[in-house]
């Protein structure tokens, strides 16, 4: 793979031995559209480190033996991609970067990321906002991304809105990062304007430690997307700027229920479709009703009903991605029985007692959140949530059958 930025365009070319479909760290395949994408705004004297863990967000799937990049690189830059891909780098020949003192967040608006800046209350903002592509046709009209923006200028917070075309570069399954850490790129270029050291996500404990919605079922420490020591994290930490999870040990329900209780509770969007509030009929909407009827504690209110294709996969037998909310779910709402989680909650027959463990932080995700950060996350959990027991962590260890 050679890769060289004009700007803020990246394009690149395969080499003999790359392939068009590949597959993302999480082992999911992805279909290569076209070879070039856009990141509009951004400072044109990043560090040269940055630019190419930019484009690795980008390229990565498709990327099979080197890589060659437009401007010469650190040898630790070099040395995590071999270590990580066994991917060979260069050129190499520059100096390192050295990582700021500032942890900004990258902010989607979702209940998660909203949860994730509440810890962080003085964390400047970096928005990720899709934007068409000039060579490729818009297959996802329907995704409002100027919504979103709209909502995140309307914090109150230091807000850098970053706008790219990245997410056109698969051409299957459909528009998306190819990698989910191109989200990061907007963070990625504009680390040292910002004087960054760390960006944070509001990643849960079920994409960090349970495996996520494709990972399913099973407890996942070396998850090598999330993990400090996992090959992301170690490719990050070599250009100055640490992935921060500053949610990473709690649950969906404990993240709902922080921002809902947020200042920011009036910008929290997690519906990718809908203009003046969520459309609820996707399935991302009756997936985050079960989640918010249970921290409520009231009934589910949703227009979905258990034949529509959204709900298909609930009136199959487990497991089920995200499981462990969809059993603190059913455990929780009144009316359970009239929903389209009935099957679900009958195959599950999960209980609060059962469940209990999710209302807890496990503590492990605030040991690997970088030291400059730590002290801050663990006061905010203690405050506010509460550490698991060792029982209770115990059932993160043996999630999905681990030892």
């Amino acid at each position: 793979m050679r890769v060289s930025w004009k700007g803020g365009e990246l394009t690149f070319r395969l080499d003999p031995e790359d392939e068009i479909t590949g597959t993302v760290s999480d082992g999911y395949p992805v279909k290569l559209a076209v070879n070039s994408c856009e990141v509009k705004g951004v400072p044109s004297d990043a560090h040269n480190d940055l630019w190419a863990v930019a484009a690795w967000t980008v390229v990565a799937p498709w990327t099979r033996r080197r890589i060659t990049f437009d401007r010469p690189v650190s040898s630790a830059l070099a040395a995590a991609l071999h270590d990580g891909w066994g991917i060979e780098a260069g050129p190499v020949g520059g100096p390192p970067r050295d990582p700021g003192p500032t942890l900004a967040i990258s902010y989607s608006g979702g209940a998660d990321s909203v949860a994730a800046a509440a810890v962080f209350p003085d964390a400047p903002f970096v928005h990720f906002r899709r934007v068409p592509h000039s060579r490729v046709p818009n297959r996802w009209p329907h995704y409002r991304s100027d919504v979103l923006a709209k909502l995140a200028a309307q914090t109150g917070r230091e807000v850098t809105t970053v706008e790219s075309d990245l997410e056109f570069t698969l051409a299957e399954p459909r528009p998306g990062y190819p990698e989910h850490h191109a989200v990061m790129v907007g963070a990625l270029l504009n680390a040292d304007r910002l004087g960054l050291g760390g960006v944070g996500l509001g990643y849960e404990i079920g994409s960090r430690w349970l495996g996520g919605g494709r990972y399913v079922h099973r407890f996942t420490p070396d998850n090598p997307m999330w993990a400090p020591h996992g090959m992301w994290g170690r490719l990050f930490a070599a250009a100055g700027l640490r992935i921060v999870l500053p949610v990473g040990g709690v649950s969906e329900a404990i993240t709902m229920r922080i921002a809902l209780d947020s200042p920011l509770k009036a910008q929290v969007r997690w519906c990718l479709r809908g203009t003046s509030g969520p459309c609820r009929t996707c399935g991302k909407c009756l997936y985050k009703e079960l989640i918010q009827a249970a921290v409520e504690r009231r009934p589910m209110d949703t227009p979905i009903t258990a034949d529509r294709p959204v709900a298909r996969k609930w009136q199959e037998p487990p497991p089920y991605g995200g499981q462990e909310m969809i059993e603190y779910g059913c455990a929780r709402v009144p009316g359970i029985e009239k929903t389209p989680f009935a099957r679900a909650a009958g195959y599950l027959e999960a209980t609060e007692e059962s469940t209990a463990w999710l209302d807890h932080c496990y503590r492990p995700a605030i040991e690997e959140i970088p030291e400059p950060w730590r002290e801050r996350a663990e006061r905010f959990m203690a405050e506010n949530v509460g550490f698991m027991d060792e029982a209770q962590a115990r059932r993160v260890e043996t999630w999905g059958g681990a030892a």
